[in-house]
């Protein structure tokens, strides 16, 4: 039988009586002002606003929507709506108002909370006609039916409700890099399950530091920051703005960190804006010096204590690990889903081979079938999609499977390899099929190619898209093409035949979250990158360069 685990709320509480006065929050305000949360603090606010909840006698189980950048009380209000027996719906705070409307009415959303927010007027047009909102404390201007000094009025709950382990949670919306968003739901025993489990890997406990940055309402995020922190009672630090990320990172020196492949090539970019590629290796590669070298690189990012470091949520190229190991980190990967709570895969500290993921989680079963695709079961997979049983049919196999959409392989020792994506495999037009992820992987070792896509469907070979860092938007064409085109040279003498690439194109876009090029997770979305760029494919593969430039 598998070891018991604990519910979210019963940990909670737990440390609420166990040290109430023990920072747990700590929010940065503006202007080098920070406000201090201990247990007891955030067990208060949370108390009065689920009475404030049970007040408007909501019938049990409603939705209720949270919308807000990461901030102490996008927790604390998550924390209140299950202690009122209700369930979190968070929207990612950078939809446009059409999807905001979408989720919101898909969701069957009766009430949403509002935090912190960029553009909150652009997003505002999406919320339904006659939805109450509340302003969190950190809020955009505008005009909302209730605030949460509203809900501090109320008295807090004097009982300890402990919702079942099969009761629904939240539906979290994924952030959809085609097609809609799929409400994936899971129980308080999905997310106790995957807690309990998973904090159990590292020996992380209440002396460590996490910073909260990736989207709270990302099940990496969720799982590892919000969750994580109450069952081991580490403290939370936030960032405030895109500007001061340097600052926030300095200030929490986290001994923990979870990062897309996509955070952890900025920093790399950032260092290499300030110390040329070439010169760092050379210092990093001297006895001695270099260790020294590469810990001054880490404190001058704010990485120097980091004890964990993982990395998830998409493919990080080996060269990638590779730097980081250089300066005396070891970056780990992890591999999970919405649908699994992000629980499913990890390297371990002493375990690492090179090109493999890692070993599955514990009472993790994993099984690769006939088309190569990954599937695997555990209590951390979810119930299904909300109001979507056809796609919950397709996703869990009759015996409890979640069909993960990956292709893979497994080594004798049960580490994992990913091999591409079963809907990201694309058919030149001599009908032979490419696998994307792997070769951009290869791609994304030059020091200047900050994001890359291979698009090749009915193409007669592929074609590599790839957006330069700022250094090297800096570095003029003839040195760069020269590099560019050994790069491509060096990457396709280690493929096949029908995966070599016909081309290198730069384009003159960026691709970030607010063009829509990138999830709010940092993934491309490749359907919008052949959609911008798909008229001029055709064109750009009769070019005779090997490496051009998007005019």
């Amino acid at each position: 039988m598998p070891a018991p685990f604990r519910l979210p709320l019963d940990v909670f509480y737990e440390r609420e009586a166990r040290h109430p006065r023990q920072r747990f929050l700590v929010q940065p305000l503006g202007g080098g002002q920070v406000e201090t949360l201990t247990w007891a603090d955030v067990g208060h606010q949370a108390r009065c606003a689920a009475h404030w909840l049970r007040a408007r006698e909501l019938p049990q189980g409603s939705h209720i929507a949270l919308i807000s950048k990461n901030c102490a009380h996008w927790i604390i209000a998550d924390l209140a709506i299950w202690m009122a027996g209700h369930v979190s719906v968070p929207l990612y705070p950078n939809l446009t108002a059409e999807s905001a409307g979408q989720v919101l009415r898909h969701s069957d959303s009766v009430l949403a909370f509002i935090g912190k927010l960029d553009d909150w007027p652009a997003m505002s047009a999406g919320v339904p006609e006659g939805l109450p909102t509340v302003s969190l404390p950190l809020h955009p201007a505008g005009s909302f039916d209730f605030s949460w000094d509203d809900l501090q009025r109320s008295s807090p709950i004097q009982d300890d409700p402990r919702p079942d382990a099969g009761q629904l949670a939240t539906i979290i919306y994924t952030s959809g890099t085609t097609g809609l968003p799929k409400g994936v739901m899971h129980s308080f025993g999905n997310l106790g399950f995957a807690t309990t489990r998973g904090t159990q890997l590292f020996g992380l406990g209440e002396h460590d530091r996490l910073l909260s940055y990736l989207p709270l309402c990302h099940v990496a995020e969720r799982m590892f920051v919000e969750l994580a922190a109450v069952y081991t009672g580490q403290t939370v630090f936030f960032a405030e703005s895109l500007d001061t990320f340097l600052a926030d990172l300095r200030r929490a020196r986290p001994t923990a960190m979870f990062g897309v492949p996509r955070i952890w090539t900025r920093f790399q970019m950032g260092v290499y804006g300030k110390i040329p590629a070439r010169r760092l290796d050379f210092l990093l590669g001297l006895p001695f010096i270099g260790k020294r070298v590469g810990h001054k690189v880490l404190a001058g990012l704010g990485l120097d204590a980091l004890r964990v470091a993982l990395s998830g949520a998409a493919p990080v190229p080996q060269a990638l690990l590779d730097w980081y190991q250089k300066l005396g980190l070891d970056v780990l990967e992890v591999y999970g889903m919405t649908e699994s709570c992000g629980y499913s895969h990890i390297c371990l500290p002493g375990e690492y081979r090179q090109g493999w993921i890692g070993k599955p989680c514990p009472d993790v079963e994993v099984r690769i079938d006939a088309s190569g695709e990954v599937l695997v079961r555990s209590r951390a997979n979810m119930l299904g999609y909300y109001k979507d049983p056809q796609k919950t049919a397709e996703t869990l196999t009759d015996d409890g499977f979640l069909r993960t959409g990956d292709k893979g392989e497994q080594d004798a020792e049960g580490r994992l390899r990913l091999t591409g994506r079963l809907k990201e495999i694309f058919k030149t037009s001599k009908g032979k099929y490419v696998a994307p992820a792997p070769i951009e992987n290869r791609l994304a070792v030059h020091s200047r190619i900050e994001q890359v896509c291979v698009v090749g469907d009915g193409l007669i070979a592929p074609l590599g898209l790839c957006v330069l860092s700022l250094a090297g938007r800096d570095e003029g064409r003839a040195g760069l093409r020269s590099s560019l085109e050994r790069l491509l040279e060096d990457v396709n003498a280690a493929l096949d035949k029908h995966e070599r690439l016909h081309r290198l194109v730069v384009v003159k876009d960026t691709w970030a979250v607010e063009n829509g090029f990138l999830t709010p997770t940092l993934k491309i979305k490749r359907n919008v990158i052949e959609d911008a760029y798909g008229a001029s494919f055709a064109q750009w593969s009769e070019r005779g360069e090997a490496v051009l430039w998007q005019d």
